[in-house]
């Protein structure tokens, strides 16, 4: 797994730093932000300098593309004791995952429970008779983009309703609960100061329509739910496990925040 991680780090740095180089500043074409924006809802994307935009939107210079190509990888390679694959039983990934990772989370039939995508990947391992993948662990990473890449272009369309109602409550009381030595809720650097300037940066609105994404600050790929750990260490509270009920519940309400946002898997972000 080290050896991965390494491998896709520097390949990806080594990326990264050929677009810089290749581009003079001011030089990337500016796309139309309309289909970035939904009423009053914007995917970070609409936040980022031309450059970025273009580097995201081509698979050649958007680094997350190699965290993707490691992913159809794994989707096709035989593991666990039943020496299946995940093409085994669902095909190609571009006809069987369409849509998939835009309805995500969602309740699991069998537990009652809410779950995320890389929760589900880890269910399906299980019965594959295969260990788990850890989270933030590159091969977690790379299935996970591969699967949400097949909705790129797709709208947000998660349940909210039904059983899935009371995680979206818990999901909005966490996001609005002020909390950490700084005394903040996510509302309100992302929702009442979404749009103004944070030192050399300018605030989102937080969307999660992008994730797994390629953050610059990382030089890597991350899920979701290590931003919500780097946000709550940012105002200085206590951080949650990854996968913790508490988490998946605020991705199912962010996500709902984002309601018809394309699907922008995998995403580039400072």
């Amino acid at each position: 797994m080290k050896k991965i991680a390494e491998t896709l780090s520097v390949a990806a740095a080594v990326l990264a730093l050929a677009w810089v180089i290749a581009r003079p500043a001011g030089s990337a074409p500016d796309a139309s932000l309309a289909k970035y924006s939904v009423g009053s809802e914007k995917a970070g994307y609409v936040y980022l300098d031309p450059q970025l935009r273009a580097m995201e939107s081509d698979p050649i210079e958007n680094p997350g593309y190699l965290w993707v190509d490691k992913g159809k990888t794994l989707w096709n390679a035989a593991a666990g004791s039943t020496g299946q694959s995940c093409a085994s039983c669902h095909g190609a990934a571009e006809q069987a995952m369409r849509g998939v990772g835009a309805a995500y989370p969602k309740i699991d039939p069998q537990s009652g429970k809410l779950v995320d995508l890389e929760q589900r990947i880890n269910l399906e391992r299980a019965r594959m008779g295969a260990a788990p993948y850890a989270w933030e662990s590159e091969q977690l990473l790379a299935l996970t983009a591969y699967i949400k890449s097949m909705s790129r272009g797709m709208p947000v369309r998660v349940a909210v309703d039904g059983p899935a109602h009371q995680y979206w409550l818990e999901g909005k009381r966490y996001y609005e609960t002020r909390r950490g030595q700084l005394d903040m809720s996510c509302e309100q650097c992302h929702g009442q100061y979404a749009g103004r300037q944070l030192r050399g940066d300018v605030l989102s609105q937080g969307q999660t329509n992008g994730f797994p994404e390629y953050r610059l600050k990382w030089q890597a790929v991350g899920s979701v739910q290590r931003r919500f750990r780097s946000c709550d260490t940012k105002i200085r509270a206590q951080t949650l496990p990854y996968g913790s009920p508490e988490y998946v519940a605020l991705e199912l309400y962010i996500a709902s925040r984002g309601e018809g946002l394309p699907i922008e898997t995998p995403a580039v972000r400072k």
